[in-house]
């Protein structure tokens, strides 16, 4: 299906857009108006930009009847928020605080929310939050006037606080103990935890010989996927001979050798399924020195 954003009703590129550019982490932005009035709210359009200096971006659209977002008006007038952080025990109420309230409600009464005093800005921070980020709005880029425009809030970070619960025994944020949630399209979200996470060694830690460099056995394989590839391209150098002689005494190997005796293209299946779960288990010497056993070395 082709989308032309130019064609296409706001609302209908909207959940185009919403349905496949995600899981989008969500930006709790608490606000105070000049007045002081408190104000809650939850946007998805927002990712963290930089370290050094620490800064995030968050982005209200202009909603349907263009009546601007009490979270911008306010960042507008004060150049202060909040961004807290949210995880699975509180997404109900995160959701409910999204609701359109009019202007001056209290959206921490209305979802039932603590509200703890900041450091160095005005508006205060959600308490049942696992993270919150003291802010300083640099610079507001208003993207249209139109509905479904963005207006980008950049915020440099002047303080966090991150709750103890949520730290690894390395002392940082471990992502089985955070529970984090992100948006979806509609009225979907998902949870990172359980098998919804996993690992992948980083490739800037070596120079992997790429995916181009494996043997053309390997790559076309019929077992192998494109994920497989990726990972067995993520090695900086093939096994030596005498690894790849040594692993033929396997067990597992071996075992391949003599169900497979007379049965060339079994054996080499079998070799790759084998290499397949090796990598689903981030074993991935063991993966190559698989791969790389043939019926001469054996």
């Amino acid at each position: 299906m082709i989308i032309d954003p130019n064609l296409l009703p706001v609302p209908e590129l909207h959940a185009f857009l919403l349905g496949t550019i995600g899981p989008r982490p969500i930006a709790w932005a608490s606000t105070v108006d000049k007045e002081g009035n408190v104000n809650l709210a939850p946007y998805s359009f927002f990712n963290v930009f930089g370290t050094k200096p620490p800064t995030l971006i968050f982005s209200p659209a202009i909603p349907r009847g263009g009546r601007v977002k009490d979270t911008l008006q306010n960042v507008m007038e004060t150049e202060e928020v909040v961004i807290n952080i949210v995880d699975y025990k509180i997404v109900e109420q995160m959701s409910l605080s999204s609701t359109a309230y009019p202007k001056g409600t209290n959206e921490f009464i209305k979802a039932g929310l603590t509200e703890v005093p900041s450091e160095k800005v005005k508006p205060p921070r959600v308490g049942e939050a696992i993270a919150s980020y003291e802010c300083r709005v640099k610079q507001v880029v208003h993207l249209g006037e139109d509905q479904g425009a963005g207006n980008l809030i950049i915020c440099e970070i002047l303080l966090g606080h991150v709750k103890d619960e949520v730290l690894g025994e390395d002392g940082k944020p471990d992502p089985r103990k955070a529970d984090l949630v992100a948006r979806m399209g509609g009225d979907w979200y998902c949870r990172a935890n359980g098998e919804a996470l996993f690992e992948i060694p980083k490739p800037n830690r070596n120079l992997g010989i790429g995916v181009d460099q494996i043997p053309a056995a390997i790559r076309n394989s019929s077992v192998l996927t494109g994920n497989n590839l990726g990972r067995l391209g993520n090695i900086e150098k093939l096994p030596e001979n005498d690894a790849v002689e040594a692993f033929s005494s396997t067990d597992e190997i071996v075992a391949l050798c003599e169900r497979f005796l007379n049965d060339q293209t079994g054996f080499v299946n079998a070799l790759h399924n084998l290499a397949k779960n090796y990598l689903e288990n981030n074993q991935l010497e063991n993966a190559w020195l698989t791969l790389l056993q043939t019926p001469k070395n054996l």
